[in-house]
């Protein structure tokens, strides 16, 4: 029911900060009536993603990638995941973002912060194997791109320096349990699909309409006309010009509608499920295209 992105130089104390904040969450889930039922770390080394990939370009973007997917994968209503990464750069903050609003999940970035001089002091005295080479860690120092407070994928921000003896808990637990939920973005929606048999009812009760007010005007082919078009029990009301209609004019005007709509169809475009495909309502739909055309 919540993410929260951790982001910092490389070597200032994340992980610390991580696992200090999971356990201050997890005490707070066992003492309240939470909405949540655990809380979850997903760093590098859970991915197996050694230091080494930040050396190039070429290794860094699928390593990236297989994070993005973990993050999408492990996102849900009933977890808080925590993203202990480098997270640096600002666009990728802003599609795990994404990602999470598409889930109507919470979200809050807190920023480890610490000078670049004890970030190398921390790396160059890490006896686990993950210090990053140091033309690595000075090309990530230069590179990185602090969040802010005032673009929403990293609002709301959380600081914590190197000085603070603890994080912001209870800041962190009002942010993700009473914070403002937004709608994910209209353009990650999915866009309702037309039945199968749209494009086989627009043709055939266009054309049957078609001849259903061709035989009308013929019948009574002076003065306005209002007629009832029965096709396949599907009732539609149209009021006629006072003119001769001919078969050449409304087998234009029924290609055109046709074509226009069939585009909807076969492009997914249905204005977001907003189009009823019945034979009923592109009986309707048809008929006042007509009735404005003629």
């Amino acid at each position: 029911m919540a993410l929260i992105t951790i982001a910092g130089f490389p070597a200032s104390g994340k992980s610390s900060r991580a696992h200090q904040l999971k356990a201050a969450l997890d005490a707070r889930i066992q003492g309240h009536d939470a909405p949540f039922k655990r809380v979850a770390i997903l760093d590098d080394n859970a991915l197996g993603l050694s230091r080494a990939c930040y050396d190039e370009s070429k290794l860094e973007k699928p390593a990236r990638a297989a994070l993005f997917t973990a993050i999408q994968r492990q996102l849900a209503p009933d977890t808080v995941l925590i993203v202990d990464s480098l997270n640096y750069i600002k666009g990728f903050r802003y599609q795990i973002y994404c990602a999470a609003r598409e889930m109507k999940l919470r979200t809050c970035t807190m920023f480890v912060v610490a000078n670049p001089e004890l970030c190398r002091q921390w790396n160059s005295s890490r006896q686990d194997g993950n210090a990053y080479a140091e033309q690595t860690l000075d090309n990530l120092l230069v590179r990185f791109e602090e969040p802010s407070s005032m673009v929403r994928w990293d609002a709301p921000l959380f600081t914590v320096t190197s000085d603070d003896d603890d994080v912001p808990a209870a800041q962190i637990w009002e942010a993700i349990t009473k914070g403002n939920l937004k709608p994910p973005n209209s353009g990650t929606l999915a866009v309702a699909k037309a039945p199968a048999d749209a494009l086989h009812v627009l043709e055939q009760t266009t054309t049957a309409l078609a001849s259903a007010i061709m035989s009308a005007s013929a019948a009574q082919p002076t003065g306005g006309l209002t007629i009832v078009a029965t096709s396949s029990g599907i009732k539609a009301s149209i009021t006629l010009p006072a003119r001769h209609i001919t078969l050449s004019e409304l087998q234009r005007l029924k290609r055109q509608f046709v074509t226009v709509h069939k585009k909807a169809i076969t492009l997914g475009t249905t204005e977001r499920g907003g189009v009823d495909w019945s034979e009923e309502s592109v009986a309707n739909k048809f008929v006042e295209y007509v009735q404005e055309h003629l």
